[in-house]
């Protein structure tokens, strides 16, 4: 009967206490859920707000806009928890050194990873190419179809897929055949040593002249790049607009051709 009376003794004071602690944890946990709610609004309103500010900035690419705010949006998602975290008592300063040496491991073992997302940001932000833009560098060719942060996509001239990582884009020279609006031509041919020069040349300069493609400043040019006991070699030098270039060069090439056999001046 004695045993009895101390289990229900112990009962008693076992739910005393639960119902104790319920009471002193409740307005923690209520606080800690109210701050939950809170911080998760406030961190959607924040990333949303500095994504408009940022896409506003002149250069700003919406991909770097994007993982700027993303970036933002989670670390202030860490700050709240953090703060709910030291709600319950926990000590706050142990989990922050954590997360530390947590991100310094995780840096080392994604090196290479975040080698192109560095690169990537940079290629955003200076603009070294575009899309829609057809560059070469010493292992890639082609026109840009996205520009992500990890990598970029092209086209190949022949038409394949091709993805380069950002860092074997930034680490190198790029040459960007379609930004400038003009660009420089130089069709050289060799003709024999007994033929008319003069006429050879003359030549040259009315087709490039006569092309509606070929730029008037600077005007176009044809003059003698070598000379040897057996050929002439001569060179027409003119300028055309980008996106006109490679059907300019290609014309003109065919015209040259088919004028200098008119004109009896065979091209070795």
């Amino acid at each position: 009967m004695e045993q009895a009376n101390e289990a229900i003794e112990a009962t008693r004071t076992a739910l005393n206490q639960a119902s104790a602690l319920a009471v002193q944890y409740s307005f923690s946990i209520l606080g800690a859920l109210i701050l939950l709610i809170l911080g998760w609004v406030l961190a959607s309103f924040v990333s949303r707000w500095a994504f408009e500010g940022i896409s506003r900035v002149r250069g700003i690419d919406e991909t770097l806009a994007r993982f700027f705010t993303n970036v933002l949006h989670y670390a202030l998602l860490i700050l709240v928890f953090i703060t709910v975290l030291g709600q319950f008592g926990v000590q706050t300063a142990s989990i922050i050194a954590a997360l530390g040496a947590a991100g310094l491991a995780i840096g080392l073992a994604l090196q290479g990873t975040l080698q192109n997302i560095a690169a990537g940001i940079m290629l955003l932000i200076l603009r070294p190419f575009r899309v829609g833009e057809y560059i070469a560098t010493g292992s890639v060719a082609g026109t840009v179809r996205e520009i992500g942060l990890f990598a970029t996509e092209f086209r190949t001239a022949d038409g394949l897929y091709l993805l380069a990582p950002n860092s074997t884009l930034w680490n190198t020279p790029i040459t960007n055949y379609s930004r400038e609006k003009t660009r420089k031509n130089d069709l050289t041919i060799n003709i024999r040593a007994t033929d008319n020069i003069d006429l050879a040349v003359t030549t040259l300069t009315d087709i490039a002249k006569a092309d509606p493609r070929v730029e008037t400043a600077p005007p176009p040019k044809a003059f003698i790049e070598t000379v040897t006991s057996d050929k002439i070699t001569l060179t027409l030098r003119y300028w055309a607009k980008t996106v006109e270039w490679d059907d300019a060069r290609r014309d003109i090439l065919g015209r040259v051709k088919t004028s200098f056999d008119e004109k009896d001046l065979p091209i070795l």
